[in-house]
């Protein structure tokens, strides 16, 4: 039976994008065996729109779920509320226990700041937080951070939305690096479509219809998670999870001349991960999309090609002033490379000695 709060909150204007159910049905298919028995937390989701709040309600059953639990910012009102779903009734999504939650006043960095019913940082969320088993939203990507840091904290599994620019950043990088996080497993390339309201006062121009709603498609969107994906067993040189024989191999010896050697830094450029040799010893630059293909057996994450966090690593002032890694073209011209993550092959293997294709 529906409750009043439920549907008074549909008749909410929400100013989210909306996350598409193929989306996300897409992914969470690949954690099916890792979902079993487990409690859902969707800590950023109105249960009358979300496409999450409905994934998970309609598979409660054959994901074998044990709880499925929603929660949302309240913007223009105090209280909000949480929903609890433990099964029966699947495919109505308006099932459910409805209780209040609300906000509270938490002092951060000696400063006082209030928390509105509803928010992750909010005390009534984060006891619930702590309950849960998985984490499954779309965080606002403008607290992206913190809302991950949240998530590390608690020692929490989690399957959530954010964008590729996120492994830049020096509080997120590292924890690729330890091996706390990687990416999921559908999403390695191109945009993703999310919907957007359809009563906004103007769209940019990027902004197209589909199904009769107002859409924008999304470029670098990944899922993020610390549940175990297949292709972290595979990367560049394995498949299911053993060294594949079948594939050809890029050899750096007797190819020296391919690769650029940086200025400041004794690293080698890669300008795309199907280029990288595999019996280099030595560190390599190559593009951010690696982390598509990132298996933690094959390569070690060594750091960011540029920025304070290149300097950590040793990469000295380059032409421009700047650590960041840069190399110089035959013809004399200097050029810094776009969005390099330096790694090392951990396994190199000598042409000589190659047992593969």
């Amino acid at each position: 039976m529906a409750n009043d709060k439920l549907m008074k909150a549909k008749e909410v204007k929400n100013d989210e994008f909306y996350t598409e159910y193929k989306t996300i049905s897409d992914e969470i298919g690949h954690y099916r065996n890792q979902l079993k028995g487990k409690i859902i937390y969707c800590n950023c989701d109105d249960p009358s729109w979300s496409n999450f709040w409905k994934y998970f309600h309609n598979n409660f059953a054959s994901l074998g779920l044990k709880k499925l639990v929603s929660t949302h910012f309240q913007k223009d009102s105090e209280p909000s509320y949480k929903i609890e779903y433990c099964g029966g009734d699947d495919f109505n999504i308006d099932a459910g226990k409805i209780s209040e939650i609300v906000g509270n006043t938490a002092k951060i960095n000696g400063k006082e700041v209030f928390y509105t019913a509803g928010d992750f940082r909010s005390e009534d969320c984060i006891k619930l937080l702590k309950e849960a088993d998985v984490v499954c939203t779309n965080p606002p990507f403008s607290l992206f951070r913190e809302y991950l840091n949240q998530l590390i904290e608690y020692n929490k599994q989690f399957i959530i939305i954010g964008n590729q620019n996120a492994s830049h950043n020096k509080e997120i990088f590292p924890l690729f690096k330890e091996n706390k996080i990687w990416y999921g497993a559908s999403i390695h390339s191109g945009g993703v479509d999310f919907r957007m309201p359809d009563d906004l006062d103007s769209y940019s121009s990027n902004v197209f219809i589909k199904n009769g709603h107002h859409y924008i498609n999304l470029a670098g969107i990944r899922w993020i998670t610390n549940l175990d994906v297949k292709y972290r067993h595979e990367g560049l040189w394995h498949k299911n999870g053993q060294f594949d024989k079948t594939q050809a191999h890029t050899y750096y010896e007797g190819n020296e001349d391919k690769y650029l050697k940086y200025d400041n830094f004794d690293a080698i450029d890669i300008k795309s991960a199907n280029e990288i040799p595999i019996d280099y010893e030595g560190m390599m630059g190559v593009p951010i999309t690696i982390l598509d293909r990132f298996n933690p057996e094959e390569l070690e994450l060594i750091g960011i090609g540029s920025g304070s966090m290149a300097a950590k690593i040793g990469v000295k002032k380059n032409y421009r002033g700047r650590t960041d890694i840069a190399y110089t073209l035959p013809d004399g011209t200097h050029k810094c490379p776009f969005s390099r993550v330096i790694v090392r092959n951990l396994h190199p293997i000598k042409k000589s000695e190659d047992l593969g294709y």
